[in-house]
């Protein structure tokens, strides 16, 4: 129990300050959960379940603000939930270590593409594979033709270590889309859901779910998941991104260090 309890506070905190920067908080859960002695199979399915709960909360803050791209959380997020599924269940072709130091590269990576300055909006000429939306009165295009492959990549790789997705799809929509900060962590909460869920679901069919584990940490980030959706409503977007940066290096540090000394 007591145990319990202290997993329930830690995730509780990182439930509020991912739901901040739109990452929902999979990375740091999985971190948290592998370093409990959890099994990585298991941590990674309750890892996106309770991704899933926390999601869903923050969602309904975010579009009660209108900071949800509805079309573009429907084009990336569809086809990341699929991928997801397929990265789930194949999990099992990998060993614990070899997940988590996928995990951490990828970690890296999306924290230092935050931090790169994002192109200026501009008019792009209609053409096929482009798509433009609105949103907040701003419009942003998208080249399906590298959005698509990209989260198919995202989504996979996300459901196999057991995380949301959004601390890669948050830099996704930023730099390649040129969508605001704010657009960009509304909208990824419903990826997240979608995302979580259906990774959720291949690591199930594989006997990897625990509720006893998982069921009360899910209310836990419910919780969070509200207050970090509003917290987020009223911070500077250069701020957000620094936080999202620095909290996927260091997840990125806790987990190399678990994996080697776990070897």
């Amino acid at each position: 129990m007591s145990n319990l309890l202290i997993l329930g506070i830690l995730i509780f905190i990182v439930a509020i300050t991912m739901t901040m920067v739109g990452k929902g908080g999979g990375n740091f859960y999985v971190v948290i959960l592998a370093i409990a002695n959890i099994p990585m199979h298991q941590a990674a399915a309750t890892g996106q379940f309770i991704l899933f709960s926390a999601s869903v909360a923050a969602m309904i803050v975010f579009q009660k603000n209108k900071t949800v791209s509805w079309p573009l959380a429907i084009i990336i997020g569809g086809v990341t939930a699929l991928s997801a599924l397929a990265g789930g269940y194949l999990s099992h072709l990998f060993n614990d270590f070899i997940l988590k130091l996928i995990f951490a590269v990828l970690l890296i990576v999306s924290g230092g593409v935050m931090l790169i300055p994002p192109p200026k909006a501009k008019e792009t000429e209609k053409k096929f594979g482009v798509l433009q939306l609105h949103s907040q009165n701003q419009n942003f295009y998208i080249n399906l033709w590298i959005a698509i492959p990209i989260t198919i990549l995202t989504g996979f790789a996300a459901g196999m270590v057991g995380v949301s997705g959004g601390s890669f799809l948050v830099p996704l929509m930023v730099i390649a889309c040129g969508v605001s900060m704010k657009i960009a962590v509304g909208t990824s909460s419903t990826l997240i859901a979608a995302t979580s869920f259906m990774g959720f679901i291949g690591h199930a069919t594989q006997g990897d779910f625990n509720p006893s584990l998982a069921i009360p940490l899910a209310v836990v980030t419910i919780i969070g998941g509200i207050i970090g959706g509003k917290m987020a409503l009223k911070s500077k977007p250069k701020n957000l991104k620094k936080i999202f940066a620095y909290t996927n290096w260091l997840a990125a540090i806790f987990m190399i260090i678990n994996a080697f000394n776990m070897k």
